[in-house]
């Protein structure tokens, strides 16, 4: 299905490992805002969208999100490696420590584990599609709470930047898509867009 090219979509090469830095960008790892949360619901969304084109646009969006995904794990992996055990327990990652050494674990940066109810698949593509578009959102603030705390670390802010950067991107191009659906709504019945639904019936107050 996809062609892989072994290399990060932007280069990352942090030289100082920062045990406390590593906890607050695991959020965009396995939070509830996170690149996991983001690359299953594009995926999954995309077999019940009935629009082909949309259905790209969430297999496109899916996948560079798994890219996403493997550059936040980067970014702890090299923050947290080579740390000795006084840094671990200065920071706080004790805890975290016990369970995972300093393997890479999806959680938020408050310490709950990454849960399949942080994402949402309806089956309505007008309400899947507000749904991503609020999950772009979302992510995006996310990394602009990062970047108030690593702003000058440039080893850190810069790939940090361009992951926000593409959260606009995609929250964009999840709204030409709506725009797109819309139209094709407006143009018949809403439900004959979904064979699954019966047209509902005319308001009782009004007779439309």
């Amino acid at each position: 299905m996809w062609n892989y090219e072994k290399r990060l979509e932007y280069p990352i090469n942090i030289t100082t490992p920062n045990a406390k830095l590593a906890q607050f960008i695991m959020s965009q790892y396995g939070g509830p805002d996170g690149e996991i949360s983001a690359s299953m619901r594009y995926l999954s969304q995309r077999f019940s969208m009935g629009d082909r084109q949309v259905m790209g646009l969430l297999t496109d969006i899916g996948t560079e999100e798994l890219a996403h995904f493997e550059m936040v794990a980067t970014i702890i992996h090299q923050l947290t490696k080579g740390l000795s055990m006084e840094e671990i327990e200065k920071s706080g990652l004790g805890p975290y420590y016990i369970d995972h050494t300093v393997g890479v674990w999806p959680q938020a940066a408050a310490g709950i584990p990454f849960n399949t109810c942080e994402l949402q698949v309806k089956g309505d593509p007008v309400t899947d599609l507000h749904e991503d578009m609020a999950a772009e959102q979302k992510a995006r603030s996310t990394y602009d709470n990062i970047l108030r705390v690593v702003r000058n670390m440039p080893e850190i802010a810069d790939p940090i930047r361009f992951l926000r950067a593409r959260e606009v991107v995609h929250y964009q191009r999840f709204g030409e898509a709506l725009r797109l659906v819309q139209e094709k709504l407006d143009s018949k019945n809403f439900y004959a867009f979904n064979p699954a639904f019966d047209a509902p019936a005319s308001c009782p107050s009004c007779g439309k």
